[in-house]
């Protein structure tokens, strides 16, 4: 008889890989499907970066590299973060990665024991509760409604807080809402966490350059500075620089989490990826005029989405202030009935109607930890934007 581990069925497939799955699948069998589960710039990696890969291959940097980075690129790192966060980190204060994802997995397995609670709030990424689960540690769920911006307060900050609590995860622009917190509110949620030397502060970054909002972008280690000794600061090449495949994430921290992550990492993946490292270089520390040109792209593609699913009955679909995803409440159809006679009762079931009848993929809102909603991605471009965005207009409207 065989047997997995017990670690294994603490969690699940995620959700959003497991819909692009069911996407290609329908595509490779002739279906006219608009895929948007998946948060994947259409853009292409810049010229400049490319050409830096090529010339590390040239070059013959196709060697295993220190653990956790090599010293240039974790230099890249540290002048990145300087250069745009205004935070300083040594190198043995930087860790480099195989993808975001790879870095909080790194991060929480490293420093989570069984017990540990991880304050996360809702809407959430869907890999953050499973990689706490698999860890053994207990996620406790704060939900930001839209009422709220889908956003946490101090308030139930403060009332989520226990002796067990390891770390609180935050994440703006958040994936999947696109909501963003000011400085002022990261200075109002770091006055509560001032008060619990205990908790220990993660904050993923990843989307810190699409971004929307009139206010700078900030995080919570540079407007908190007293917050900095106890605060890993997440981010990564993936979204800004369209970089998704070449799997580079990073962060910067304490020093004796770095030394953990690249123990843990010594033992599972080694270094990431030696011809990835130099194309990181490359995007991290080059030109980066075009992050511009692009950001004002998502921003017209988003508006473009918000306006049409506003128009669509039923749904509610806040104005997100970066990232490149809307999450529109979807309170307004659940009970309704759709044509084939099946009453709409869970987010789940309304994004399988929108595949089966409207031919669009979605991933539903309780992927995400609130419901009912959906999340979209307008990483593509406008005129399939548009072409999905009436789909599901007229998915909507023949919903009785």
């Amino acid at each position: 008889m065989t047997r997995t581990s017990a670690a294994l069925g603490r969690i699940q497939p995620s959700a959003t890989l497991v819909m692009s799955a069911r996407v290609n699948k329908l595509k490779s069998e002739g279906v006219d499907v608009i895929g948007l589960s998946q948060g994947e710039p259409d853009f292409d990696t810049p010229d400049f970066v490319k050409d830096a890969a090529i010339a590390a291959i040239r070059g013959g940097q196709t060697k295993y590299t220190d653990v956790d980075g090599t010293a240039e690129a974790k230099d890249a790192v540290a002048h990145k973060f300087k250069r745009d966060n205004g935070l300083v980190y040594a190198r043995n204060q930087i860790s480099v990665n195989a993808g975001g994802k790879h870095t909080l997995f790194n991060a929480l397995v490293a420093t989570v024991d069984a017990g540990d609670e991880v304050i996360i709030p809702a809407p959430y990424w869907v890999s953050y509760p499973d990689i706490v689960n698999f860890a053994g540690g207990t996620p406790v769920f704060i939900e930001g409604p839209a009422s709220q911006g889908y956003k946490i307060t101090p308030a139930q900050l403060e009332a989520a807080i226990t002796p067990r609590t390891k770390w609180v995860l935050l994440n703006s622009p958040s994936n999947p809402s696109g909501a963003a917190y000011s400085a002022e509110e990261l200075r109002e949620l770091g006055a509560v966490l001032l008060r619990h030397p205990h908790v220990l502060v993660m904050t993923d970054d990843m989307y810190e350059h699409v971004w929307y909002a009139q206010t700078p972008f900030a995080t919570i280690a540079q407007v908190c500075p007293d917050l900095y000794e106890r605060t890993l600061t997440v981010n990564g090449c993936s979204k800004a620089f369209a970089m998704t495949g070449w799997r580079i994430g990073f962060a910067g921290g304490p020093e004796w989490i770095i030394k953990a992550m690249s123990k843990l990492q010594s033992q599972s993946t080694s270094n990431p990826c030696s011809i990835s490292q130099a194309a990181a270089v490359a995007a991290l520390t080059g030109d980066q005029d075009f992050l511009e040109e692009r950001n004002a792209a998502f921003k017209k593609r988003r508006d473009i989405v918000v306006a049409m699913l506003n128009d669509a009955p039923g749904l509610d679909c806040p104005v997100p202030e970066g990232a490149f995803y809307v999450y529109p409440d979807a309170s307004g159809l659940m009970g309704k009935t759709t044509p084939k006679g099946q009453k709409i009762t869970t987010d789940e079931e309304l994004i399988g109607y929108f595949l089966d009848e409207a031919r669009v993929a979605a991933v539903h809102g309780g992927a995400f930890g609130l419901s009912p909603a959906f999340r979209i991605s307008y990483a593509t471009s406008e005129e399939v934007l548009k072409k999905a965005c009436t789909r599901i207009q007229e998915a909507c409207s023949a919903l009785k």
